[in-house]
């Protein structure tokens, strides 16, 4: 009989699934898409996460394939502003490993058990006992599961099966973004983060794996759904040749676009139901901690439910820290990828040298050690 089923298989679902199945719980890993997913969102993975999926043997998968990222510079223009040792740092993974998510989620997936791909849960009622679920296949069939545990990890589209519309904290930027992954020649900096803080905006620069470079530009289009692909990449070249990166400038083929918000739901747990990553907290990408929330809340659930498998009773104090820690360590990502995202905005004259003395200042020993603690995990209550 399955013991818990997993709603969702991005990185937060999966990596859930195989701690679970390392313990011996038996996991049913459901997913709507048919195939796994293309795109390269999210590509930092912090110290905390690695350390805590060392264990598993994840990490030294993880970064056979990652890029390893000791330092990163804040820019204005050609100026150096100050710099982000995360190789000072006192922890075992002084770095950020940068890769593309779907080479992350292939990593997590080798010891997960397979998704059942197709299958979109449409309905979630929780019971005393158990929960079921309500569940529509490819080709149209549905069904009804029931589980004695259920966990929700299928980013923010399974929200609104658990949240009434409207209960939920949300805040919706009016920042947007263009975005590309761009095949760089070697240079002096090829090791380096850069986030460049130009009048007309940001521009956030991360090596990758392969000689690439992830490029995320701040974007004066006021409906990026509407752009024609040709016309964003065309803007993202424009804000490269202006923010700092005029040499890769001609690199870009293509480039997506995207808004940002902050959501932040109050409670991760009803009963033997449980709600993890984007479908509980979305923060903004510019800081690059979502995802690492997510996995965090997975890697402190998984014992947990382990436990209350193999003993037939839920470890309930346990549970309570659990969430409490969790919904705080959301809290502080979205109010730092707040506090990025206002940072990046277009600024002139007055405003933008009194933006450069900031960073100078909060980039300035003893400071920058916070600073580069902070950016990475540093803050959440799992690290």
């Amino acid at each position: 009989m399955t013991d818990v089923v997993i709603v969702g298989a991005g990185p937060v679902g999966t990596v859930l699934a195989a701690e679970l199945a390392r313990r011996g719980v038996d996991v049913r890993l459901l997913e709507r898409r048919a195939a796994p997913g293309a795109g390269t969102r999210a590509i930092g993975v912090h110290a905390p996460v690695l350390a805590a999926l060392e264990p598993s043997g994840i990490t030294e998968r993880l970064l056979a394939r990652a890029h390893r990222v000791p330092r990163g510079e804040a820019r204005a223009g050609d100026r150096v502003l100050g710099v982000v040792r995360f190789d000072r740092l006192s922890t075992r993974f002084p770095f950020v490993a940068t890769l593309p998510q779907a080479e992350t989620e292939a990593v997590l997936a080798r010891t997960a058990p397979a998704p059942e791909r197709g299958a979109e849960v449409t309905g979630v009622v929780p019971r005393e006992s158990a929960v079921e679920l309500r569940v529509a296949r490819a080709g149209g069939a549905r069904d009804e599961l029931i589980a004695p545990l259920v966990v929700l990890a299928g980013g923010w589209t399974a929200r609104s099966l658990v949240y009434r519309e409207g209960r939920v904290p949300t805040t919706v930027y009016p920042d947007r973004y263009l975005m590309s992954d761009v095949v760089v020649a070697d240079r002096a900096d090829a090791d380096t983060a850069i986030v460049n803080l130009a009048p007309g905006g940001v521009l956030e620069s991360f090596p990758l794996p392969g000689s690439m470079r992830r490029v995320v530009a701040w974007d004066a289009a006021s409906d990026p759904e509407v752009d024609e692909a040709p016309v964003r990449a065309q803007r993202l070249r424009a804000a490269l040749r202006a923010r700092g990166e005029a040499s890769i400038a001609d690199s870009v083929v293509t480039a997506t676009a995207f808004g940002v918000r902050r959501v932040l739901a109050p409670q991760l747990r009803r009963g033997r139901l449980f709600v993890l990553g984007d479908a509980a907290h979305e923060v903004s990408p510019i800081g690059g901690q979502g995802m690492n929330l997510g996995l965090l809340d997975a890697v402190g659930l998984a014992p947990l439910l382990a436990r209350w498998v193999h003993e037939g009773a839920a470890p309930e104090a346990e549970l309570a820290a659990w969430e409490r820690r969790r919904v705080r360590s959301a809290v502080r990502a979205g109010q730092l990828a707040a506090a990025n995202t206002v940072l990046g905005r277009p600024r002139r004259g007055v405003a933008d040298l009194a933006r450069r003395g900031l960073v100078r200042a909060m980039l300035t020993p003893p400071l920058d050690r916070g600073f580069a603690w902070a950016y990475a995990m540093g803050l959440d209550a799992g690290a």
